[in-house]
């Protein structure tokens, strides 16, 4: 269990190092403990929209469904700005990840995500099968 838990989390640490702004790239490690938490927060949502919903008819809203809404929502909590200044202080201290990669972050590790979108492997939210982690 340990191996297995060390082998997901360094696959977490190095999708959030490649995150960079202003050329200055996330640190994964420092972050890792609040995206571990952001993956399995989501993916709980996730499930128990699934559990209360089952057997409801699921209009559409504005054109888009209710996993599509769902997602919207999750990158709806995140719209944040920062000062270059602060961002700086962040990427140097902060154990949660600038708020557009927590926004996207953990929906790239989930199948559910892309399917939501009809996304194609290769696309920028869509991590191959060996590269997403699932955590929890």
């Amino acid at each position: 269990d340990t191996k297995n838990f060390s082998g997901l989390t360094g696959k977490l640490i190095k999708q959030f190092d490649g995150y960079k702004v202003d050329g200055q790239p996330v640190n994964g490690k420092l972050t890792l403990g609040e995206n571990i938490a952001d993956l399995g927060g989501l993916a709980t949502a996730y499930d128990a929209l699934q559990k209360a919903s089952a057997g409801k008819e699921d209009p559409k809203v504005d054109g888009f469904t209710r996993d599509q809404r769902f997602f919207f929502n999750w990158a709806t909590v995140w719209r944040t700005k920062y000062t270059p200044e602060n961002m700086k202080v962040r990427l140097a201290t902060d154990p949660h990840a600038p708020a557009q990669f927590r926004a996207m972050g953990a929906p790239s590790n989930l199948p559910t995500f892309a399917a939501a979108f009809q996304c194609k492997a290769g696309s920028p939210m869509v991590r191959a099968g060996d590269q997403q982690v699932v955590i929890w």
